[in-house]
Order: C-alpha cells, then sequence, then structure tokens
C-alpha cells in the first residue's frame, strides 16, 4: 500500500513496501500522467538545452546539465495527450515547430528506484529552425540553446562534460534511439 509522506503541488514524498517488507521511499509527480522528451533535429544537426537545476547544484553534482525540451504531460493542460504535449514543449522551450515527430520509445524510467516517473522519448524532425515565438527559459532553468552537428555530438559531450557540465539520461537515452534506428 501506498502512503504519502509529503506532499506538495508538483512533488509528493511516497513510500511503499519493497520486496523484502521493508519501506521504500520514492518520489511521485501528483499532478502530471507521464513526462515528454523531444530530441530536435534538423538533416544534420540536434538542438540541445543547457540547464541549470536546483537539486544537481544543491548536491555539487553540477552547475549545468545537457538536456533536450521536455515537459510534463497534463500538468496545466487537463486531459493533454503526449502528442499534444510533444508539440507543445517543442514550442514553448525551443520556439520551434516540427514538420512531423515520431515516438521512439515509451516508459522510459530515469531512477526507476528514486521516482515513480517514466517518460515517452521523440525525435522531432525540423524543417525549419527559425523560431516561431519566443521561447520560455522555464523559469530560470534554461540557459541556453544550442544546435550542434550530428558528426560533433560525441566530441562535444566529451567537452562539455570535462568542463562539468552534468549529461541527463533522458538525454542519452534520446541520443541512442536517434544514433541506433535503421538507416544511420
Amino acid at each position: 500500500m501506498n502512503k504519502v509522506l509529503y506532499d506538495t503541488e508538483y512533488l509528493q514524498l511516497k513510500s511503499t513496501t519493497s520486496y523484502d517488507g521493508h519501506e521504500w521511499v520514492y518520489a511521485h509527480r501528483p499532478n502530471a500522467k507521464d513526462v515528454v522528451v523531444i530530441l530536435p533535429e534538423t538533416e544534420d544537426e540536434i538542438l540541445f538545452l543547457i540547464e541549470k537545476r536546483p537539486p544537481l547544484e544543491a548536491e555539487n553534482k553540477g552547475e549545468h546539465t545537457i538536456s533536450l525540451p521536455a515537459g510534463l504531460v497534463g500538468d496545466v493542460r487537463k486531459g493533454e495527450s503526449v502528442e499534444n504535449a510533444i508539440t507543445e514543449e517543442l514550442k514553448e522551450e525551443a520556439g520551434i515547430v516540427a514538420e512531423y515527430f515520431e515516438i521512439v520509445a515509451n516508459k522510459v524510467a530515469s531512477s526507476s528506484g528514486c521516482v515513480s516517473e517514466t517518460c515517452a522519448i521523440a525525435i522531432a524532425y525540423i524543417k525549419d529552425k527559425k523560431q516561431i515565438c519566443v521561447p520560455t527559459d522555464d523559469g530560470g532553468i534554461i540557459q541556453d540553446r544550442i544546435w550542434i552537428k550530428k558528426t560533433k555530438v560525441y566530441e562535444w559531450i566529451n567537452q562539455m562534460q570535462e568542463k562539468g557540465y552534468v549529461l541527463t539520461a533522458h538525454t542519452l537515452a534520446a541520443l541512442y534511439y536517434l544514433f541506433n534506428r535503421k538507416g544511420n
């Protein structure tokens, strides 16, 4: 049986019983049914976000992350579908619109022993990189948006990690799907 230990508008700390009978504490998002992660790509580039995430800074893990546009499904737009969330989050966080997108994975967990959250990963095909609106900084989280040549992604990530940047698990998963699909 699940028990709420601490409750906020966007996050709960809950407990359940583990297989050996001990209490297992985890984080849960009560206001969203899923998360979407979007990898925007042109023919030869990928858009990355540089973000500041307070939990990583608080624990001295890193000041910046290498991430992708992402967001909660149904947190603000009640009854929202994963597909609608992909379109809206791409516009909100990058200011761009995809010609089309493909959901390449569902129910991907980044830290299944700590959080109940899963995400859907989509690759968004961008024909025109021109921003159609001013993207949000998401409360100061998003620091920069950088288009990187696909042929330079591995080298760029390594250079950024040497500078202390943290690569998010969902970004790594999306890159896996991008570079391991048929035809690549």
